[in-house]
């Protein structure tokens, strides 16, 4: 159901939208940790491969990124306007639109892919990462429509459905694993397909065809105040087509630049060879199911603080961020007691080789404890997506990557030689500049005289 965030209990509208969101966005992370998972089963540099295409395939999210951040300013302020043909344009230009822009995309990294994993890792490794990753290029326009369609949704005020629809293809996505890429299904004496890699990376793109169908015709069959239309995707708007590239560019310059930062650090995992790069890898993913509630929250608390701006009440939008700022420091708190609680166990889940073990329960003790400050500041930085203003986004990945972490890693790994220990440590340096940053923005306070209309 459409909700409008503008009345009601503050806490209660935060945790009615960022608790679907947190669920949705595990389930989701859940076949990203299955897919790693199974490749697990394969070997170590099964593992190393698919963690090299999927740290430079991340980089086209930064395309994803500034069309889904004006996306949530542009419908969520139409919305909390009560304007709804407004709301309406939006909708069908951000699905139509992205759709196009990552038409492109994966044409061109298509092209790069081979040279750039061949920058990083031999012959054999590349090509378990080319298995899994051609299948996820070739889906990509599916997979950014996916996204938008659960943006769709969030910002109108409906976060059950898109969670309703995360977690029953992730269901989907675990046995698919199983079936397509083993010759017997595991845990059964039923046959399977034998596709090895590759079968991870067509069930992850299956699920994902299935979610965008699902999310479609439910966004589109609806009778609803908000009635987008199938006609509406066949004709570009140029005028809102230009505030989708332009309004959240620096989100996308930002998750570029934060991405190729991703791209120099696996270089310095490299330098400790393969059982460092599956670890990097193993423990990134667990890293980033981590950062699933305070994803959830703050794109929850973004709906409610973007319908406020378009209601013109800042002070309830305000609020809503100082909320959503405490929420979040207590999440990561408990990130980082899990990390060194039970780092080990978890890595061992996934692989049985005990130097990657090693490397990468020492990734999650030293990389989380930046997390707490990370997690405040990002509670606060909800406010930026909403009201569309993305500068600090760009601030923040800037300073706190490459004048902060790259700095600190030269400085190591490149001058002084010394241990692996000193990359995991600069993630910790990085999410507490990352989040001074945020704090610094906030109170000054731009984002409240910041509209998407």
């Amino acid at each position: 159901m459409e909700k409008d965030l503008t009345q009601g209990p503050l806490l209660r509208q935060i945790l009615t939208m960022s608790i679907p969101t947190m669920i949705g966005y595990a389930a989701q992370m859940v076949y990203d940790l299955v897919d790693i998972y199974w490749v697990g089963k394969i070997s170590s540099e099964a593992v190393a491969g698919v963690t090299l295409f999927s740290t430079i395939f991340w980089i086209v999210t930064a395309l994803n990124e500034i069309i889904g951040s004006s996306s949530i300013s542009l419908i969520s302020q139409a919305y909390g306007q009560k304007d709804y043909e407004q709301t309406k344009i939006a909708i069908e230009q951000t699905i139509s639109f992205k759709f196009l822009m990552a038409s492109i995309a994966a044409v061109l990294i298509a092209v790069l892919l081979k040279p750039l994993m061949l920058l990083f890792s031999e012959a054999d490794v590349v090509q378990h990462g080319l298995d899994y990753g051609y299948i996820r290029l070739f889906f990509l326009p599916i997979m950014f429509s996916s996204y938008s369609i659960n943006t769709v949704f969030r910002c109108i005020g409906d976060s059950k459905i898109p969670m309703s629809i995360m977690i029953l293809v992730s269901f989907l996505n675990v046995i698919l694993d199983a079936v397509f890429m083993f010759e017997t299904i595991p845990f059964t004496n039923l046959k399977g397909l034998n596709l090895g890699v590759f079968g991870a990376g067509l069930a992850t793109v299956v699920s994902q065809t299935i979610s965008f169908l699902i999310g479609f015709i439910i966004l589109f069959t609806r009778t609803h105040n908000v009635k987008p239309s199938i006609k509406g995707l066949f004709k570009l708007n140029p005028q809102i087509d230009k505030k989708l590239l332009t309004i959240g560019l620096p989100n996308g310059i930002e998750i570029f630049f934060r991405n190729l930062s991703n791209i120099v650090v696996l270089g310095f995992v490299s330098m400790f060879g393969t059982a460092a790069i599956a670890a990097n890898g193993i423990a990134g993913r667990l890293f980033g199911f981590a950062f699933v509630p305070l994803s959830g929250l703050t794109s929850g608390s973004s709906s409610v603080v973007g319908q406020c701006l378009g209601a013109e009440n800042i002070q309830r939008a305000e609020k809503a961020s100082h909320l959503a700022a405490v929420v979040a420091t207590i999440i990561m708190s408990g990130s980082i007691f899990l990390a060194f609680g039970f780092g080990k166990e978890v890595i061992l889940f996934f692989t049985k080789d005990p130097e990657v073990i090693k490397l990468g329960s020492d990734f999650l003790k030293f990389g989380s404890l930046g997390l707490v400050a990370l997690g405040y500041g990002m509670g606060l930085a909800s406010v930026f997506s909403a009201s569309g203003y993305n500068f600090p986004y760009l601030v923040s990945s800037i300073f706190s990557r490459w004048a902060v972490q790259f700095v600190i890693l030269v400085i190591t790994i490149k001058f002084l030689n010394l241990s692996i220990i000193w990359i995991w440590l600069s993630y910790m340096f990085g999410d507490i500049a990352e989040a001074l940053v945020f704090i610094y923005f906030y109170l000054r306070g731009d984002w409240k005289r910041k509209r998407a209309w």
